[in-house]
C-alpha cells in the first residue's frame, strides 16, 4: 500500500481529535443517584466505539481517494446528468401536483410538503443572489421576516387579506433588498457575508425590540388565513365556508391542501421567472458577475444595477415566502427568523449546486424532509443527518447538480463539467 503510513498517521490524528470532541458528551453521563442526587457515570465503551468509527472512516476515505477509479470523461458525465434531469424534473412536478390526492396519504405528509415547498421557494430566491450573481448572502432571513411581518401588520391595522398583501409584501421586501444592496456594492466574498449577516441580525433585533408595533418577543397573533374566492376554511362549517358551499363535511385537510397548492404555485412562479430572467440580458449579466467581476466591468456591464437587481428580485421572492409563512402559521415571532434559517436556506443552495434549480429541490427534500421523517429517532436523527451531509459533500463537493449549461452559445450548447467549476462558486 503506497501511502499506508501517512494514511494511518492521519487517521490516528483524526481519532485523537474525535476523542477530545466526543469525550464530554459521549464519555460521561449525568444520571440519577441514590437519594435523588446526581452522579457522573462514564461510558468508555461508547466513547471507544465512536473514536474507532472516526479512525476507520477516515482511513477508508483516504484509501478511497488513493484508489478511486478514474472518472468518466467530463462530456459524457455532463450529458448523463443533463439527460437524467430532463426526466427527474417533470417526474417531481407531476408528483407534486397529485400528492394531496394519493390514496391513504396522511395530512401530516401534506403539511410536510408545504414546509418543503416553502424552503424550495426560499432556495430558488436565494439562488438568484448566490447561484446566479455569485453574491454570498447570509442575511436572507431578513427578507423572509419583512414579508411575514408586512402581511401581519397590514392585516392587523388595515384589514387587508392575504391576496391583497402578497404583492405588497414582495414589493416591500424588494425595497429592503435595494436598501441592503447600496452599502455593499464594493464588497464581495467574506466581507459581503459579514455585512449581510449583520443586516439579518439588525432586522431581527428591530422586530424584537419595537414592541409597540411588532409585539416584540410575544409576536403577532390571529393572522388571517387565505380564502378561496371569499370562502373560508373554518371547521364550524357555517355559511361562507368552503365545506358549506360545496356541501361537504369540514376537514382540516382541506385547508392544508389549499395551502399546499398556494405555495406550489408561488414556487413554480419563482422558478418560471428565474428561468426566464436567465435567458435575458440581465440574467447573463448576473452570470458574468459571478464568474469574473473585473471582466464583467471591462465589458461595460453596470455592476451597480446588476447587483441591485439581484438583491431586489431575490428579496422579493423571500418576501412572498414570508407572507405565506405568516398566513400558514397564523402567528409569528422573532424566534422564527434567526440566523439558522439563513444558514439552512444557504445550505440548500450549496448542497443542491449553486445555480441549479433542480438541485435546490433535491437539497430541500434532503435538508427538510429527511430530518422530519427521522423524528422517531429523537436525538440520534441529527447525528445521522449530519453524517449523511458530510458524506454527500465529500462525494459531491460541488452539490448534487454540479454541471452547468451556458445560457447563450454559438451552435449547440455544450454542458460545462463539474471539474471546470470552482468549488464554492457554483
Amino acid at each position: 500500500m503506497k501511502h499506508f503510513a501517512e494514511n494511518a498517521k492521519d487517521s490516528l490524528i483524526v481519532g485523537f481529535v474525535a476523542l477530545l470532541l466526543f469525550g464530554p458528551f459521549l464519555g460521561v453521563l449525568l444520571a440519577d443517584g441514590p437519594n435523588g442526587s446526581l452522579v457522573l457515570q462514564t461510558r468508555p465503551l461508547l466513547l471507544a466505539a465512536a473514536v474507532a468509527f472516526a479512525i476507520v472512516a477516515r482511513f477508508l476515505l483516504l484509501l478511497w481517494n488513493d484508489h478511486r477509479p478514474k472518472q468518466p470523461p467530463a462530456a459524457k458525465l455532463a450529458d448523463a446528468m443533463a439527460k437524467s434531469g430532463k426526466f427527474v424534473a417533470p417526474a417531481l412536478l407531476v408528483f407534486a401536483l397529485v400528492m394531496p390526492f394519493i390514496p391513504g396519504i396522511a395530512t401530516a405528509n401534506i403539511d410536510l410538503g408545504v414546509l418543503i415547498m416553502t424552503y424550495v421557494m426560499l432556495g430558488w430566491g436565494l439562488n438568484i443572489v448566490v447561484g446566479l450573481a455569485g453574491l454570498l448572502d447570509l442575511g436572507y432571513v431578513a427578507f423572509y421576516a419583512v414579508g411575514a411581518y408586512s402581511f401581519a401588520l397590514l392585516s392587523h391595522y388595515f384589514g387587508l387579506t392575504f391576496w391583497e398583501c402578497l404583492p405588497l409584501c414582495g414589493i416591500l421586501a424588494a425595497c429592503w433588498g435595494i436598501f441592503l444592496g447600496f452599502p455593499v456594492l464594493r464588497l464581495r466574498g467574506d466581507y459581503l457575508a459579514i455585512v449581510t449577516l449583520a443586516f439579518g441580525e439588525i432586522i431581527r433585533l428591530v422586530i424584537t425590540n419595537w414592541v409597540s408595533l411588532t409585539g416584540g418577543p410575544n409576536g403577532i397573533y390571529d393572522i388571517p388565513h387565505p380564502t378561496l374566492f371569499g370562502l373560508t376554511f373554518d371547521m364550524d362549517g357555517g355559511p361562507g365556508t368552503f365545506s358549506d358551499f360545496f356541501n361537504i363535511d369540514p376537514d382540516p385537510s382541506q385547508r392544508i391542501t389549499y395551502l399546499y397548492y398556494i405555495i406550489l404555485a408561488l414556487a413554480l412562479l419563482t422558478n418560471w421567472v428565474t428561468l426566464r430572467l436567465r435567458k435575458q440580458p440581465l440574467g447573463r449579466a448576473w452570470e458574468a458577475l459571478r464568474e469574473d467581476e473585473i471582466a464583467c466591468r471591462s465589458l461595460g456591464i453596470n455592476l451597480r444595477n446588476t447587483k441591485l437587481t439581484a438583491f431586489a428580485i431575490g428579496a422579493m421572492f423571500g418576501g412572498f415566502a414570508g407572507c405565506f409563512f405568516s398566513t400558514r402559521e397564523g402567528f409569528i415571532s422573532p424566534d422564527s427568523f434567526t440566523f439558522i434559517e439563513s444558514a439552512t436556506v444557504l445550505a440548500i443552495v450549496v448542497l443542491g449546486g449553486a445555480g441549479s434549480q433542480l438541485g435546490v429541490v433535491l437539497a430541500a427534500i434532503v435538508m427538510i424532509g429527511v430530518p422530519a421523517e427521522l423524528q422517531s429517532l429523537q436525538i440520534y436523527r441529527m447525528l445521522i443527518f449530519g453524517i449523511a451531509l458530510v458524506v454527500i459533500m465529500v462525494v459531491r463537493p460541488r452539490g448534487f447538480i454540479s454541471t452547468r449549461r451556458p445560457t447563450v452559445s454559438l451552435g449547440k450548447a455544450k454542458i460545462i463539467g463539474a471539474e471546470l467549476i470552482s468549488e464554492g462558486r457554483g
